[in-house]
């Protein structure tokens, strides 16, 4: 599980060392520029000094090395220094023979500093011209010192060391003011955390805002809205619960009634008579556990892998198999029942096998049950326009009126208990599972002006979706 506060501290600090890692680099460099002016302030000191000795006198050039031209480099470090000094022409006056002469050195510019090698060791090299009076040549002495690096290492790497302890003193004090600050910045998120935590059972009052920053405001507000939600649903599912207790005690109730006499009476006829309404009230409250079941099922969409391999479902084969399911109360009413698919209507509907015959088999049961003796019912499939698919369930009954029309979606409601014995729930179960797949369901009179037309729509499956 991903952490807020470590996200949060991986997105300030990893920049924050990247860009430590990049100064190190550049307090590198200005570290090693810095030692390199150092050195070269001391090799030009030396080399001044050694060029003001130089003289002309009797017609030769007299010198003298004094130790203060060479106790400019005393140090820790065992560098070596070398120096060499020669007339215009070229005349070795004194110092080492093999110390470069600068190849590249423009005439007239001093001094001049360059890197170079001698006997094998890096070295830091400056020439300098240095003029001499009464000498024969108008060319200035050349007066050139060396010294190798160690000093000038040294000195880089102790510059660049206590410049990145700064820094890395700076780096471990921001992060340290980081923590606490995203710790302090979070805890009104631990807040309402705790508040949610901390809530009992059963308890679906709205989050308190006081206090919350603009930034979690968003989230408590949708949590709020949540909170409804959830508590319209679980106010729905008490009152469902309550009415499904009441619907289901009055048939067990007439049932044990009617056992109970069948029982005690010793007339045959009576007998006979009392289990068959028995059985009937049994149908009926076996009828109503199973729309329960199913109404519970579509609510959920709890459906088996094994129903519902496909996500679209052929109509033809799903209107056969309800036809034949119902054809026995069907028949028992005279009623009949008739499918006219629309030749230009896609022969699937982007819905479940399950959900389309349950669908079928409420609006087709609600049918024959409220429809009197030699009634027509129809299912019809077309396309009324471009990207939906009409299913119609059609009949010749006593209709709803437009005034009740959609009270009949709510559980357990019935215009009048005396005209069926249904259980209020078929109409409940087919929005139920047709919202479910994104369609609709429409209630309307027939074009013959007696009866009811109801409507699914749905979208048609897009290829390849």
């Amino acid at each position: 599980m991903r952490s807020v506060r470590s996200k949060l501290l991986a997105w300030v600090l990893i920049p924050l060392v990247g860009a430590v890692a990049l100064n190190a680099v550049a307090t590198y460099r200005d570290a090693v520029h810095t030692a390199t002016v150092v050195q070269d302030r001391l090799l030009l000191g030396s080399a001044r000094n050694m060029g003001e000795q130089i003289r002309y006198e009797d017609g030769a050039f007299h010198y003298q090395i004094l130790p203060s031209a060479l106790e400019l480099f005393q140090s820790t470090q065992p560098d070596r220094i070398f120096y060499r000094i020669t007339t215009g022409e070229g005349q070795l006056l004194a110092g080492y023979t093999d110390l470069l002469r600068p190849t590249d050195m423009v005439p007239g510019s001093s001094p001049y500093f360059f890197n170079a090698s001698m006997r094998d060791m890096p070295v830091r090299v400056v020439a300098l011209r240095q003029p001499v009076i009464g000498a024969p040549s108008e060319e200035p002495v050349l007066v050139e010192v060396a010294q190798t690096l160690q000093e000038h290492q040294q000195l880089a790497n102790t510059l660049w060391v206590r410049a990145m302890g700064q820094q890395l003193l700076i780096l471990a004090l921001a992060a340290v003011f980081i923590v606490f600050g995203l710790h302090w910045g979070l805890l009104p998120l631990l807040r309402v955390r705790d508040a949610v935590r901390n809530r009992k059972p059963g308890t679906l009052q709205p989050l308190a805002m006081d206090g919350i920053p603009v930034e979690l405001v968003p989230l408590v507000d949708s949590l709020n809205d949540y909170i409804q939600r959830l508590e319209a649903h679980v106010g729905a599912q008490e009152v469902f619960i309550q009415n499904a207790a009441h619907q289901l005690r009055t048939p067990f109730a007439v049932l044990n009634t009617q056992l109970n006499y069948a029982a005690r009476t010793d007339n045959n006829e009576d007998q006979r008579e009392s289990l068959a309404a028995a059985r009937h009230t049994l149908r009926e409250a076996t009828r109503l556990v199973n729309q329960l079941l199913t109404l519970s099922m579509a609510e959920s969409m709890v459906i088996p892998a094994h129903l519902e391999a496909d996500v679209d479902c052929n109509v033809v084969d799903a209107v056969q198999e309800v036809f034949e399911r119902l054809v026995g109360p069907a028949q028992a009413k005279s009623i009949d029942l008739g499918f006219e698919p629309d030749g230009n209507a896609p022969p699937t509907l982007a819905i479940g096998a399950v959900a389309l015959r349950e669908i079928l088999t409420n609006l087709l049961d609600n049918a024959i049950r409220y429809c009197p003796a030699g009634s027509r019912v129809t299912v019809r499939l077309q396309t009324s326009m471009p990207q939906r698919t009409i299913l119609e369930v059609e009949d010749n009954g006593p209709g709803i009126p437009p005034i009740s029309r959609e009270r009949v979606f709510e559980r357990f409601y019935r215009m009048d208990d005396r005209l069926s014995d249904g259980s209020g729930l078929g109409l409940a179960i087919v929005r139920e599972f047709a919202s479910k797949a994104g369609a609709s369901v429409e209630l309307d009179t027939p074009a013959g002006g007696t009866g009811l037309l109801v409507r699914v729509v749905f979208p048609i499956p897009r290829p390849g979706a």
